[in-house]
């Protein structure tokens, strides 16, 4: 799921007052992965049912559905109608309402998070197959790819979420620029997904965890002191 306004740094978070609340709609829409896939691709572009219950593999009588719920809660709106063999199809695309903010994250129940995050890096996962399989992933000399684990403090987290939120910021900015300069020139464009990924994994063993948890508290109370 894509994320609106996500740019301001981790220090610049922390001084502000934890706020609470969060769209229920918003909540309710998530709820379910198939809904969550659907708005991931309304956020990319606009798409029929039909379409999208070709790209899903799902049937188009549950696309049509959870479509419907979708437009129920306001996460996406129609924008054109066109005629198809005697019926008319309905185009649609994610309002606003249908990005998440930092806010918005913070605020959703434990028990929906894994679901959208889930869903998320599936369709992630699907794309950049999809990408190999027809030759495009690796047709840019210049394409990159890298894996970097490894193990970082809590102020090393923290600088590293700033990184990531700058980043994204940069991202957004060249997009808009993109988007204006390929309309003035009539051009198509090359389609690109720039993916961030930035999680805590699993320790070695719980112990190992533990010992780490102690000790970021320890240099914690130590900056603080």
């Amino acid at each position: 799921m894509a994320a609106k306004g996500k740019t301001k740094s981790a220090s610049a978070k922390r001084g502000k007052k934890k706020e609470t609340g969060v769209d229920q709609k918003l909540v309710k829409a998530l709820a379910h992965p198939l809904r969550v896939e659907i708005l991931t691709i309304l956020n990319e572009r606009m798409a029929s049912p039909n379409e999208l219950s070709k790209e899903l593999d799902e049937g188009l009588s549950q696309v049509s559905y959870h479509v419907k719920v979708l437009k129920d809660f306001e996460c996406i709106e129609m924008v054109k109608t066109e005629p198809r063999r005697g019926a008319v199809e309905h185009y649609y695309r994610a309002t606003a309402r249908a990005f998440l903010t930092d806010k918005d994250w913070k605020s959703l129940p434990d028990s929906v998070k894994p679901g959208v995050s889930a869903s998320s890096i599936r369709m992630i996962i699907e794309n950049v197959f999809g990408a190999l399989k027809v030759g495009t992933f690796d047709s840019r000399e210049d394409r990159h790819i890298s894996w970097t684990p490894g193990f970082v403090d809590e102020q090393g987290w923290e600088e590293l979420v700033d990184l990531i939120n700058d980043t994204l910021g940069k991202i957004i900015k060249i997009h808009a620029a993109c988007a204006k300069r390929l309309a003035k020139s009539g051009e198509t464009g090359i389609p690109v997904n720039v993916v961030l990924l930035n999680y805590e994994t699993p320790a070695a063993d719980k112990k190992a965890k533990a010992k780490a948890k102690s000790k970021a508290k320890a240099r914690k109370a130590s900056r603080k002191a």
